[in-house]
């Protein structure tokens, strides 16, 4: 049975070498990857917009999956940029860029604004939680800031 399986992928494999036309295995590289980086990018550009608005009160929790979407969305950028933009640098890719490095400034924010999340509430005295409270929020609405400019390159690259 596992011969008949080995031979099965075998074929399968030569027929792909053996083609020279390898743009459907590249289109379902760059449908992956342009479908992660838009998933990923709407998790974390969400939370960061409702942690901007709501505060630095719940962002604990949200921490891991921000900054693993943030992850996720930053390195799917960057596999799109290879397959798309490689070779040339023109006004686009300025453009798109710029929205890279304002993305990559974002997640830095947002792991800085993190350190000053209180994480044992009862240690501090009131005053020193809020304080370090403003100081998370002030880092996502930062964060926020940069990632709607990372939005608005990627939306506007394309016509420039």
């Amino acid at each position: 049975m596992s011969r008949k399986r080995h031979y099965w992928v075998y074929i399968l494999y030569s027929q792909i070498v053996a083609s020279s036309n390898w743009s459907w295995a590249m289109q379902i590289m760059f449908i992956i990857a342009q479908v992660l980086h838009v998933l990923s990018g709407v998790f974390w550009g969400g939370t960061t917009f409702a942690l901007a608005r709501i505060g630095g009160d719940t962002a604990t929790p949200l921490y891991k999956p921000q900054m693993g979407a943030a992850g996720v969305a930053i390195a799917t950028g960057g596999l799109l940029w290879f397959l798309l933009h490689r070779g040339s640098f023109g006004t686009q890719e300025h453009v798109l860029g710029a929205g890279a490095i304002c993305a990559v400034l974002a997640a830095g924010v947002q792991a800085v604004a993190y350190v000053y999340v209180p994480h044992n509430l009862g240690d501090s005295n009131e005053p020193e939680v809020a304080k370090l409270r403003h100081r998370t929020a002030t880092g996502q609405r930062i964060a926020a800031l940069l990632l709607v400019v990372t939005i608005g390159c990627m939306a506007a690259a394309r016509y420039v």
